[in-house]
């Protein structure tokens, strides 16, 4: 299933090394943001994030962020303690806002314009989440960063990275992990697991692959977004693979 990422588009493919994508949403794991740590954020990865959004965005490529809270507190984690589910998603929403405006922080210390939308108002910190003023920052160069998730229990921040890259018209859905792609087993854990180069929707739903929820890739194949998985822990690979270039597993309707 070998396969070159090419964005899903009547235009023809442009050449590696150029950047074919002009607007993307970047989809990272609370988890990422520890690096090395039991809990919390690591100062050092949060620094290293910003800086690769920064080289992607002076490529001309309009950014869009959804960081997930899995460091400070886990909905589904909660739940399973026996706290109700809605609250425990609640929680864990919040804690997506704390990430956000870490990043946030880390992004304008580098003279990089952020904005960050919340789905819960909380107007002291954020703006609430607001899809035409989200596409205007965008376009005026400034990069947004999307809090809160969808606003509701019961939806990963997975499936919010889907919605909102749908409703911001993304070219192209980033997932940035500890791995550079998408394998058949856990390669940490496995050192023979295969690494897909590239797969289709369909195969990742009937096969069951761990990329993202089932919610958020159905979502993106409905409205044709391309997902691209890469390792957010080697600096410099984010304006890699908008280029078509490094390690990555791309999804798309075809392979």
């Amino acid at each position: 299933m070998a396969g070159t990422a090419q964005p899903v588009s009547s235009d023809p493919p442009s050449p590696a090394g150029s950047v074919s994508y002009r607007r993307v949403l970047l989809k990272i794991s609370g988890e990422a943001l520890m690096a090395g740590r039991d809990y919390g954020l690591d100062p050092q990865m949060v620094e290293q994030i910003a800086r690769d959004v920064k080289a992607v965005r002076s490529l001309g490529v309009e950014i869009c962020i959804v960081i997930g809270g899995g460091n400070i507190f886990r909905g589904l984690a909660g739940a399973a303690s026996g706290m109700e589910r809605a609250t425990a998603d609640y929680m864990g929403m919040l804690a997506t806002v704390i990430n956000s405006l870490a990043m946030q922080n880390a992004l304008e210390r580098l003279d990089v314009a952020t904005r960050v939308q919340s789905a819960i108002p909380m107007a002291t910190v954020a703006e609430p989440y607001i899809r035409r003023r989200a596409v205007r920052h965008m376009e005026k160069g400034r990069v947004v960063i999307f809090g809160a998730g969808t606003g509701n229990p019961f939806f990963t921040t997975d499936t919010a990275a889907a919605l909102r890259a749908s409703e911001m018209g993304c070219d192209l859905l980033l997932k940035g992990t500890k791995v550079d792609g998408v394998y058949d087993d856990d390669p940490v854990k496995n050192p023979e697991a295969r690494r897909f180069e590239s797969l289709t929707y369909h195969q990742v739903l009937s096969q069951d692959l761990t990329v993202m929820d089932h919610a958020a890739i159905s979502l993106a194949r409905e409205n044709a977004i391309p997902i691209m998985v890469f390792s957010i822990y080697q600096e410099g690979a984010f304006a890699q693979v908008v280029r078509g270039q490094g390690r990555y597993t791309i999804i798309t309707s075809e392979v």
